[in-house]
């Protein structure tokens, strides 16, 4: 998921990510807390570690319970997985679907904001 951390970046899109922006000694429940209330728009990585994460599950249900980010959550099918297992509510949404070609993914989750996608790794 680093990759798509940087191709997000790369692309001019504001992101907070636990791998890049928690720092040693941080209290990192607060930090997820302060980087939620912050954000404008959710993206939920979908895997089967994901699925099975309480802490996933905890932030993608405070996603949903506000109303600053109705509409503004992007599921992505990252790996196949029962994403059901997380909620009953990710069958209803769009989802970014990544399993059969990372490039594609990323080219359909950059429209999202009207990005259009170069893949500078080629």
């Amino acid at each position: 998921m680093t990759r798509l951390a940087d191709v997000l970046t790369r692309h001019g899109i504001k992101i907070w990510y636990s791998e890049t922006n928690l720092r040693g000694a941080q209290l990192w429940h607060d930090e997820i807390g302060d980087a939620l209330q912050r954000c404008d728009w959710f993206i939920v990585v979908l895997t089967p570690n994901a699925v099975n994460s309480i802490w996933v599950k905890r932030e993608l249900l405070f996603a949903l319970q506000e109303q600053r980010l109705h509409r503004k959550i992007v599921p992505i099918l990252y790996q196949s997985c029962n994403h059901i297992q997380l909620s009953w509510s990710l069958g209803s949404m769009q989802m970014v679907d990544y399993r059969a070609n990372f490039d594609q993914g990323c080219s359909e989750l950059l429209k999202v904001w009207d990005v259009d996608y170069i893949d500078t790794e080629s």
